[in-house]
C-alpha cells in the first residue's frame, strides 16, 4: 500500500523581489518557469505537488518556508540561479542544504549528480544554515543553484537544455522517494477478509479481538479489509496465519512497507 509523497516547489524571488538581473534577464522568471516544469514532471510520476507560487508574486523567505510547512510536504525544493559580484566569473550548478547529512543531503546529491550529468560545471553541494527556507522548513530541504544567470555561457546552456535541466532535477526527487522507500523496513500482516463496506469488516474484527487476537481495519484498493498483526519476522506471521486458519479463517499473508 505505497503512499503518495508530496513535494512543494519553491520558485525563488518573485513579485517586487527579482533576484539576481543580468542584461534584462530576472532571476525570479527562470526559476518560475523551471519550478513549473519540474512540478509537471514529478505529476506525471504520480507525485503529489504543490507550490510556493505559481505566478509573478512576492513572500517572504519566512513566508515561503510557512507555506512549506502548512502544506504538509514529504519534501522541499526551492529553484534559483546564481550571480557573482563580478558577472561572468563563476559558473556551474550548485545544491544548497541546511546540513550535508540525512535525507537533505541525499536529495541534493541525487539532483546534482543529475545536474552535472546534463552538462553544468560541478560546484558541489554546499551547508547554508543561515538561509530561512533550509532553516525553517519542517521537512527535508535543498535550495538548487541552476547555472549562473550573470554568466551568458550558462544562460545559453540552460536555455539549450532546459527540458533537460527540469529532468534532471525531477529524476533526483524522484531517486529519493525510490531509495527512502526502499530503506522503510519490510513488515507481515495476516489478512483474513476483504469487505466493499465497513460494517462486516468492523464485526469480524469485533470477533476477532474477543478472541484475543490483535485484528484491525485497513481501506485500501476501494476495499476494507481485515488484517491481524503486524510482524518484523515472517516466521510469526506464520504461526499467526497457522493460528486463524486453525479457527477456520480464510487467510493471505500481506507484506507491507513501515510509513514513516
Amino acid at each position: 500500500m505505497a503512499d503518495i509523497k508530496r513535494v512543494i516547489i519553491d520558485a525563488g524571488h518573485g513579485g517586487e523581489e527579482p533576484g539576481a538581473m543580468f542584461n534584462g534577464r530576472r532571476e525570479k522568471d527562470d526559476a518560475l518557469r523551471l519550478a513549473l516544469a519540474i512540478g509537471q514532471i514529478l505529476e506525471n510520476n504520480g507525485v503529489d505537488v504543490v507550490y510556493t507560487r505559481t505566478t509573478d508574486v512576492f513572500d517572504t523567505p519566512l513566508e515561503k518556508a510557512q507555506i512549506a510547512n502548512r502544506s504538509g510536504a514529504d519534501y522541499f525544493v526551492s529553484i534559483h540561479r546564481n550571480a557573482m559580484p563580478v558577472p561572468g566569473t563563476g559558473s556551474g550548478a550548485t545544491v544548497l542544504v541546511y546540513e550535508n547529512a540525512g535525507v537533505p543531503a541525499m536529495l541534493a546529491e541525487n539532483i546534482q549528480r543529475n545536474l552535472v550529468q546534463t552538462g553544468f560545471n560541478d560546484l558541489g553541494i554546499q551547508e547554508r544554515p543561515g538561509l530561512i527556507v533550509l532553516r525553517r522548513t519542517q521537512m527535508p530541504a535543498v535550495l538548487v543553484e541552476a547555472g549562473f544567470i550573470d554568466n551568458p555561457e550558462d544562460n545559453r546552456f540552460f536555455d539549450e537544455n532546459f527540458d533537460a535541466i527540469a529532468q534532471a532535477i525531477a529524476d533526483g526527487i524522484l531517486e529519493t522517494i525510490r531509495q527512502q522507500e526502499e530503506q522503510r523496513p519490510e513488515y507481515y500482516q495476516v489478512q483474513v477478509g476483504a469487505f466493499r463496506t465497513r460494517m462486516p469488516a468492523d464485526r469480524l474484527v469485533n470477533e476477532l479481538q474477543a478472541k484475543g487476537l490483535p485484528a484491525f481495519v485497513v481501506y485500501d484498493d476501494g476495499l476494507y479489509k481485515v488484517r491481524v498483526g503486524a510482524f518484523l519476522n515472517m516466521d510469526y506471521a506464520v504461526r499467526m496465519e497457522r493460528t486463524l486458519r486453525n479457527l477456520g479463517y480464510p487467510t493471505v499473508l500481506v507484506k507491507e512497507r513501515a510509513i514513516y
